[in-house]
């Protein structure tokens, strides 16, 4: 009824700095989990966090194309995270009719 899966997962994210895009790649984790599966996941724990790419796009920002320049960093990650899965097998349970 219950079972441990171990799997691999590939994620990506992001954000304006590299902490929100790590963060955006990790928690969709659970979502891609969740696609895979028709079973009711009890725990889902990684076990290693491996980097694919890793990018950041920077560009200049001007007001009114002259005024006040800064430059804008954009941050994003595609991760490879493995991961044990312990699920609660739905096709195992029997229901009695009443």
């Amino acid at each position: 009824m219950k079972e441990h899966l171990k799997t691999s997962v590939r994620v990506s994210g992001k954000g304006d700095t590299k902490q929100k895009a790590i963060a955006d790649a990790l928690n969709s984790v659970q979502r891609t989990v969740l696609k895979e599966s028709t079973n009711i996941i009890l725990r889902i724990e990684p076990q290693d966090v491996e980097i694919v790419n890793a990018t950041v796009k920077v560009s200049n920002e001007k007001f009114l194309f002259f005024f006040l320049p800064r430059k804008r960093e954009f941050y994003s990650v595609v991760l490879d995270v493995a991961l044990d899965v312990t699920l609660l097998n739905v096709q195992e349970i029997h229901f009695e009719p009443v």
